[in-house]
Parts: structure tokens; sequence; C-alpha cells
């Protein structure tokens, strides 16, 4: 009897270690739920990192081996973990099911106050927009002349410091200082929702190329878009997959 144990024993960490060591190969699977929109989905080996994304049809093919965990994150989706079986390498139709998130309001209670705003306490003139400073120098070097009419000109007319402006470039360096403050603003946002030690350690960017990545990480409009949703899962993966393009960037450059 005790040898049959020691028998079975035995058998189970074989099986257990050859399972380990066994080399891995491309996993060919498809995702599935209540929406055609399933292009874009992140599909990440959370034991070697390797991340892919998902086609319009829902399909993708990774890396990987029995006892490998998959994980599928997207902003539309929740996130689903899958641990995967010596069956899903042979199953011709793999397919996950994934589930959308729902987004429920909580019960709002609307109570009107409709004579008390920041207008009528004369905090803001009534119909003024307000501008970030950026936006400001722009919109008052290229405004129309407001005067114009008083002093009877008809239908108004631009004042010569617009006009000045735009043949001197002055417009164009102000449009620049407003893309300029925009990516500012991405930058720390992205600096405050990732440390120095993400981009080192776990993007693997080297330190003295930091700075720079984050630069090239704002210029994605892509990215920024996720960003700005401060959905941190989904930005962490595109990050990642920036970051595999950026090293990319740096090796041939190095050459």
């Amino acid at each position: 009897m005790t040898k049959n144990i020691v028998f079975f024993l035995v058998a189970v960490i074989s099986q257990n270690s050859w399972s380990q060591n066994q080399e891995r190969s491309v996993i060919n699977g498809k995702i599935k739920a209540n929406t055609n929109d399933l292009e874009g989905v992140y599909v990440v080996n959370a034991q070697t990192e390797v991340m892919v994304t998902t086609d319009a049809a829902g399909a993708f093919s990774i890396q990987a081996k029995p006892n490998d965990t998959l994980v599928f994150s997207s902003i539309q989706f929740k996130e689903s973990r899958i641990v995967l079986t010596s069956e899903n390498f042979t199953d011709l139709n793999f397919t996950v099911r994934l589930n959308l998130v729902m987004h429920q309001l909580q019960e709002v209670v609307v109570r009107r106050y409709d004579n008390i705003n920041a207008v009528s306490l004369g905090i803001v003139p009534a119909g003024q927009k307000t501008y970030t400073e950026a936006e400001r120098k722009l919109h008052t070097a290229t405004a129309l002349n407001a005067e114009a009419n008083a002093n009877g000109m008809v239908g108004g007319s631009i004042s010569a410091d617009p006009l000045f402006n735009f043949f001197s470039g002055r417009t164009a360096m102000l449009k620049k200082e407003v893309e300029v403050e925009k990516k500012e603003f991405f930058m720390k946002l992205l600096e405050k929702m990732f440390s120095w030690e993400h981009f080192v350690e776990r993007l693997k960017i080297p330190e003295e190329y930091v700075k720079g990545f984050e630069y090239y990480a704002v210029e994605n409009d892509k990215f920024t878009t996720i960003l700005n949703s401060k959905n941190k899962t989904s930005t962490e993966f595109l990050l990642g997959e920036l970051a595999v393009k950026y090293k990319e960037i740096i090796a041939s450059e190095a050459k």
C-alpha cells in the first residue's frame, strides 16, 4: 500500500515537472461577447508578460503552455483570467466568453435652484467661456475687435493686432503653446499614475530614456484618450505595448 502511494506521488511530481518545463507554443483562440466590437481586447500571458490584442473577429494568437494564466482586459469588458489546460491547445474552437462592463448609476435626487448660480451671484459674467492660460492668449490674439461696431464700422472688423499676429507667426506660436500645455497635462497625469520604478523595473526602459519615453507615449492620441479615462489597467496594457516599440527604436538608433 505504501509503495503504491509513493509511486503515485512520484508520478504526479514528474507530470507537474514535465508540464512546467514544457516549451511554450502558440495557442489560437477567440473571444465572444454580447457585442460586435471585439477588436483591441488585450490578451496577456501573466507568466511571461507577453501581450497581444484581438482582431476585428475577436481572434488572437499567443505563446503559452498548460498552467499559464491568460488575462483578458479592455475598457468595455470585465477583466477575465483563464488558466490554460493541455486540452485548450488542441481545441480548434477555443473560446473565451467576456462580459460587458455595466455602469449602474445610483439614485440621483435633483433639486432645482433656478435662481442661484455663478452668474446670478456675480462670480462669472454672463455668457463667459473659461479658458486655460494658453487658450486665453490664443483667443486674445485672434479675437474680433469688439469696438469696431461702436465706431460705426458696419459688420465689425478684425483689429490690427490679430492681423499682425497672423502674419508675424505669433498665432501659430500660441497654437503650439496650447498643444504643449495639453502634453504637459498628460505628462503629469502619467507620472501621477505610474512611478519611476514602474518604467525602469516593469517596462525595462533604461533610466536615461524614461523621460523621452513619457514624451513618446503622450504623442500617441489613442494612448492619451485612454490615459484621460483614468482606467489604470487599460492604460498599463497600452503603455506596455508602446514600451516594446520604444525599445525597438532605441535599439535601431544604437546600431
